[in-house]
């Protein structure tokens, strides 16, 4: 046998970087297509079935790698999926998508060197799909308060997997949207060859295409067949992005309180219902009423033309430094009662964390004025015949804030929002798929009522009856259900979510702990 001279082994051993580089090269691919795939499945577009797709694209990118190449890999596909999906943040700053979509990739890059660790063990698109739920949990609470958005269960505002967030709410959503991608990942692991007599790919099949359909049959309340009449009032704003207030006070004001005067006139003329409440948005009003006459004169003009109650969204001023954005029954008779300030508050739109720091770094900063402070108990306002459920704008990415507010008996649920400097954006649609979910998570009608659109009404089973365009006024009377048996998700809260993350991190000890004793 002839011996290898040194001469010989170079041109091997230079060759063997270069095999391997396709390699990485296709994981990196389809870490991105899986990415871009997903992102397809939320609103705008809203192509559901892309999720499961773009998540088996994703696992087989890292599946039977190292956790280090993991981590990079799948803060590419992370980078891909978050830099459309968050797009509505550049009209802040193109500086500010670019850095929110850096840091929540971190969690993507988190979640790829788990998964490819628990890969190795039986059952593994179960335990994948529970370390999906752990990660969002995660993001829900890191920096700065969380940053849920961009869920999973998000993108599923009306599809098979909808009725699943009756049972576990959005975690349980999420779930099983991972678990279905993770399967067909699964499939594609087999051989072809071998499916035909491969029990486990049957299995496997069967599973994928069970947990959509089990979706479809999940028993939810029915109707009580009792309504209210909402009146939804959209203003519209006279700037844009950032300055969307304009350069002349109270118009924003005005122009909510001339389309409550409209609604008021074609109630007469007959041609609408007459209400029974009337909603605002949120920031429906630019100037405080508690401190202008002037506002609170507007306001009270426009409440006793229409004869109801009207919740207002206003901006109030509290102390001489600080604020709280704040919904407030105005009755036509009594003025202001009542009122509800928001809990999850904005970082960098309603305070800013590390004030001193980021002052510093950008003089956007300065924008946000006042800082706000967080309300400390639930939305659940007396309104004319109903206790009305209301949750502010960014609140509704929140599950336990929702659910504290259903539970403290809210009925119909009213999303108060101000979208006008993401106007056309994808952000007023992701928000209204927020409120679908929400809808069949706690078996409750929502009303939307936004400055700029997109206003709504999403009934108990998350279809939309009625929305507005974007960027013009609108008003609209409703007849909406009124609610009150809870689901099993409101009863249960975040147990199911629990148990998954527990279940996810076993798992991942159980992989560790195997690949050490290897």
């Amino acid at each position: 046998m002839a011996l290898k001279t040194a001469q010989d082994a170079e041109p091997a051993a230079a060759a063997a970087p270069r095999a391997r580089v396709p390699g990485a090269l296709i994981r990196l691919a389809a870490s991105v297509a899986g990415g871009l795939v997903l992102y397809l499945a939320f609103p705008p577009l809203g192509w559901w079935f892309c999720a499961p797709v773009g998540l088996a694209l994703l696992a087989l990118a890292v599946r039977g790698t190292r956790p280090r190449r993991a981590a990079w890999i799948g803060y590419a596909g992370g980078l891909a999926f978050l830099l459309p999906t968050l797009a509505w943040v550049r009209p802040i700053g193109d500086d500010a998508w670019l850095a929110l979509t850096g840091i929540e990739s971190l969690f993507w890059a988190a979640l790829a060197c788990l998964a490819a660790l628990v890969m190795r063990l039986r059952l593994w698109p179960l335990w994948v799909a529970c370390l999906w739920v752990a990660q969002e949990w995660a993001r829900g609470l890191f920096p700065v308060g969380g940053f849920p958005w961009a869920r999973l269960a998000f993108s599923q505002g009306e599809s098979p997997y909808t009725g699943f967030a009756a049972l576990g709410g959005a975690p349980l959503v999420s779930f099983t949207v991972a678990l279905t991608g993770m399967l067909l990942a699964a499939l594609v692991t087999r051989r072809p060859p071998t499916w035909r007599a491969d029990r486990v790919v049957a299995g496997t099949l069967l599973a994928a295409i069970a947990v959509p359909v089990l979706g479809l049959v999940v028993p939810r309340p029915g109707d009580e067949g009792r309504t209210v009449r909402i009146g939804v009032i959209q203003g519209n704003v006279p700037g844009r992005g950032m300055y969307f207030l304009g350069d002349e006070p109270a118009v924003v004001l005005r122009n909510h309180a001339d389309e409550t005067h409209r609604m008021a006139e074609a109630v007469r003329a007959g041609k609408l219902p007459r209400p029974d409440i009337v909603v605002w948005p949120e920031n429906s009003t630019d100037i405080d009423p508690y401190s202008s006459e002037f506002a609170r004169q507007v306001i009270d003009s426009a409440v006793r033309d229409i004869g109801v109650p009207v919740l207002v969204g206003a901006v109030v001023k509290i102390g001489t430094e600080e604020r709280a954005t704040r919904g407030v029954v105005w009755d036509p008779v009594t003025g202001p009662g009542a009122y509800y300030d928001k809990q999850r508050l904005v970082p960098f739109g309603e305070y800013t964390p590390m004030k001193d720091l980021f002052l510093a770094l950008s003089s956007r900063a300065n924008l946000v004025g006042r800082q706000s402070v967080p309300g400390n108990r639930p939305g659940a306002l007396r309104m004319g015949p109903v206790t009305i459920g209301t949750v502010e704008c960014y609140e509704v990415a929140f599950d336990s804030t929702v659910r504290e507010t259903v539970l403290a008996g809210g009925t119909p649920l009213v999303v108060q929002t101000n979208n006008a400097s993401y106007a056309l954006t994808n952000l007023p649609p992701q928000q209204l798929a927020m409120s679908q979910l929400r809808a069949v998570e706690f078996n409750r009608a929502v009303v939307t009522a936004a400055t700029t659109g997109i206003s709504a009404y999403v009934g108990p089973d998350g279809r939309v009856g009625w929305r507005t365009g974007e960027l013009v006024a609108g008003m609209n009377v409703l007849d909406v259900p009124v609610r009150t048996k809870n689901t099993v998700a409101a009863g249960v809260g975040a147990l199911p979510e629990w148990v998954l993350i527990l279940m996810g991190a076993g798992a991942t000890v159980a992989a560790i702990s195997g690949r050490r004793k290897s």
